[in-house]
């Protein structure tokens, strides 16, 4: 009997692992990615420190999404983590670190159910059994008040604070969470958070920030040119104001006499004062420009008694068109085709030590500027970061009225919904629903673990409650107890925890049917 030498298939130092190995390579990796964020949850979570190598810039955060962004990951199970926190990110702006915590928990689980020989594919039926139990639930606990503004307001504020009390904004949450709601109410309806412009300015303490209609450009005006200019009238364009470059690239120009090249400097005046001119046919007293704006147009304008700001970079002049109602020009030979911007006044004003421009009274009447102060620039960012977290979950709200409560408590209804499915599911399936409550009872779980609480005794008691029929009841953290989360007004958006529960199911179920990795071979230099 000949014996075979096993035939290679894969390059060389290409790998592979099969079955077991493969799924404890996944479970471990989307694990050890749910250890990691998962001391950041909740009003009493942790932040993290990222360092990077090469610039050595510092992130202090504990936002889900950027901290997982921003770490390099070679696991691929990990990186499908990433990417649910990412997903959540873009669709609802906050529940970045529940996503991950909650499919990580569920994998968890499923690798105790996978060591006692339950199929994989079991365990998935399982698993769609009790996720579309724990959604009804949800859906059934949710209120609407939609209808009712006072009560609608009352529930966005409740929102925000929730949203906020979990982040660095936490202090001054009230505060903070009545600013975010002006805001989102002023934009009526529109989820485009390009209106809502965020300046940061180190200095003050965080309380000093304020919320300010219209827009303010962090940039300077022109020397000798008006400060202030009342129904303005603004041209916002992208076009080169330098005179003294020969445009082509690499030109070189050679004259005979010293005469020729002032000629040449005089035809480059005058054709950008040729063009200066074909920009005050338009009608304007402001001119906004990517750009530079060299001295020589420069005075050309103050002359005009027009205001001109130079280098307004795109983001700001993108959102300057968008509020102001113009658009950005780049040619100026037909005025009647270009749309000009308005505004009721434009004025300069101090924050801190820098001069900014305000512009009041824009078309846009929702556009609105929020100023953060605070003491350095780690804190300005991570402040940024919670206050975009409260803004995008708030303009989702405005959409999608309905609302649940949060501390545990909608994790808690799904699971005692779900543990009811399990008593009428037959066959081992039921040991997977069984698992899915077991995991939605580790958010509350792990809430009370970052606060240093006995999670032990507070989740059992929350689910003595629940078992008792009190369905508003959750954990309520500044008191070490169990309470009425209606009462205390902790509220979470539906949309959000709909979005939770689906992408972290979907993506346990995804992780679980994975039997084999394979991994290329490293290319080498030179191919």
């Amino acid at each position: 009997m000949v014996s075979l030498a096993p035939i290679q298939i894969f390059q060389d130092e290409a790998t592979e692992e099969r079955a077991e190995n493969a799924r404890l390579s996944s479970f471990v990796g989307a694990i050890a990615v749910g250890d990691l964020v998962k001391s950041t949850l909740g009003p009493k979570g942790m932040d993290k420190i990222l360092q990077s190598t090469t610039k050595g810039d510092i992130v202090v955060t504990n936002d889900g999404a950027t901290i997982l962004k921003s770490i390099a990951l070679d696991n691929a199970a990990a990186k499908v983590l990433v990417n649910i926190s990412k997903v959540q990110d873009d669709e609802v702006g906050d529940g970045t670190t529940t996503v991950c915590v909650l499919a990580a928990e569920l994998l968890r689980e499923a690798e105790k159910l996978v060591n006692q020989k339950i199929h994989p594919q079991t365990i998935i039926d399982g698993y769609r059994i009790a996720s579309a139990a724990a959604y009804k639930a949800l859906e059934d606990s949710a209120v609407d008040n939609g209808a009712n503004p006072e009560a609608f307001r009352k529930d966005l504020t409740n929102i925000a604070r929730t949203t906020l009390s979990s982040k660095v904004l936490s202090q001054d949450k009230d505060y903070f969470s009545n600013l975010a709601v002006d805001a989102v109410l002023r934009l009526k309806g529109s989820t485009n958070l390009e209106h809502i412009q965020i300046i940061k300015k180190v200095g003050g303490r965080l309380i000093d920030s304020y919320l300010d209609e219209g827009f303010i450009l962090d940039k300077k005006i022109g020397v000798n040119q008006p400060k202030r200019i009342e129904k303005a009238k603004i041209l916002v364009a992208n076009t080169p104001m330098d005179t003294d470059k020969i445009k082509i690239f690499g030109a070189r120009v050679r004259v005979d006499a010293t005469g020729k090249l002032a000629e040449l400097e005089r035809a480059e005046r005058d054709k950008m004062k040729e063009k200066v001119e074909k920009i005050k046919t338009h009608g304007i007293n402001c001119f906004v420009n990517r750009q530079l704006i060299y001295n020589w147009p420069e005075q050309l304008f103050a002359d005009a008694g027009i205001m001109s700001i130079e280098h307004a970079d795109f983001d700001g002049i993108e959102r300057l068109a968008l509020v102001t109602g113009g658009e950005i020009a780049s040619t100026f030979d037909h005025p009647e085709l270009v749309k000009l911007g308005y505004c009721d006044l434009i004025e300069e004003i101090i924050i801190g030590e820098d001069k900014l421009i305000k512009f009041s009274g824009v078309a846009a009447g929702e556009a609105c500027t929020i100023v953060l102060r605070g003491a350095t620039n780690q804190l300005l960012d991570e402040a940024e970061r919670s206050l975009h977290d409260a803004l995008s979950v708030l303009t989702q709200t405005v959409k999608e009225t309905r609302t649940v409560l949060g501390g545990g408590c909608s994790e808690m209804l799904m699971s005692k919904a779900v543990e009811e499915k399990a008593m009428t599911t037959a066959g081992k399936k039921a040991i997977a629903v069984e698992s899915f409550a077991k995991a939605l009872r580790q958010i509350p779980t792990i809430l009370a673990d970052n606060a240093g609480y006995d999670s032990a005794d507070l989740v059992a008691r929350l689910r003595a409650a629940h078992y008792e029929g009190k369905y508003t009841y959750g954990l309520d953290m500044a008191n070490n107890t169990i309470g009425d989360m209606r009462e205390i007004g902790i509220t979470e958006s539906y949309k959000l925890k709909r979005q939770v529960l689906l992408s972290a199911s979907e993506a346990a179920e995804m992780i679980l049917r994975v039997d084999d990795i394979i991994r290329c071979a490293p290319r080498k230099r030179g191919q």
